[in-house]
């Protein structure tokens, strides 16, 4: 009985994966206005980790729907309380993250995804902002997902204003590959390093 709803969660779950990204889509071409750069940047196979800077509420959607891989993103659990936002999540199975909250739970389900080839969408500046509010800090989370489990990062540069009727750019750069940085070492080691370089990577994308 458990693996016949499994089934028909999952069923639904595609169903609404459908409906939320022609809504998103329809929407976007009369209000949200966005342009879509560098889709052949992203590696058709093989784990990845979508990593963008984060202005809005509709960066994660865009970057949902206007990605050709399918990816689970890592969601601020106060998200829940609103209710399209918590449909989307349903529909396309994100993890959901307590922010100051030790529970590692939600990190070892991404380390999963990824290790299994899958891909995980992660704002490394934690907040919207994030790097204006931390003095253009990131957080070092994506590249420790990306260092303990080899999976490539595809850098994201969000352009605009989330404003209707104002265009928007989303940029997909080049994969980011941390396995020289790693050799000889372990990857508390190199992350400071690897955020940064992941940093640089975003801002040249915003120029």
């Amino acid at each position: 009985m458990n693996k016949w709803k499994e089934k028909l969660n999952n069923v639904w779950k595609a169903i609404s994966r459908v409906v939320v990204t022609n809504a998103i889509r329809i929407y976007s071409k009369i209000v949200y206005r966005y342009e879509v750069e560098g889709k052949e940047n992203i590696p058709k196979e093989g784990a990845l980790l979508f990593c963008g800077n984060h202005t809005s509420y509709f960066d994660g959607p865009i970057i949902i729907i206007s990605s050709p891989r399918l990816m689970r993103f890592m969601a601020k659990q106060e998200l829940k309380g609103n209710l399209l936002f918590r449909y989307l999540c349903y529909a396309y199975n994100a993890i959901y993250v307590k922010r100051d909250s030790k529970d590692i739970g939600p990190l070892k389900e991404a380390l999963k995804e990824l290790k299994d080839g899958g891909c995980i969408g992660i704002f490394p500046e934690g907040t919207r902002h994030g790097m204006d509010k931390n003095e253009g800090k990131m957080k070092n989370g994506a590249a420790y997902m990306a260092l303990k489990t080899g999976a490539k990062i595809i850098p994201i540069g969000i352009k605009g204003e989330a404003k209707p009727f104002h265009k928007v750019t989303i940029t997909y750069g080049k994969p980011i590959d941390f396995s020289k940085l790693l050799e000889g070492k372990n990857a508390k080691d190199v992350e400071e390093e690897a955020t940064e370089i992941l940093k640089e990577e975003i801002v040249k994308l915003l120029k």
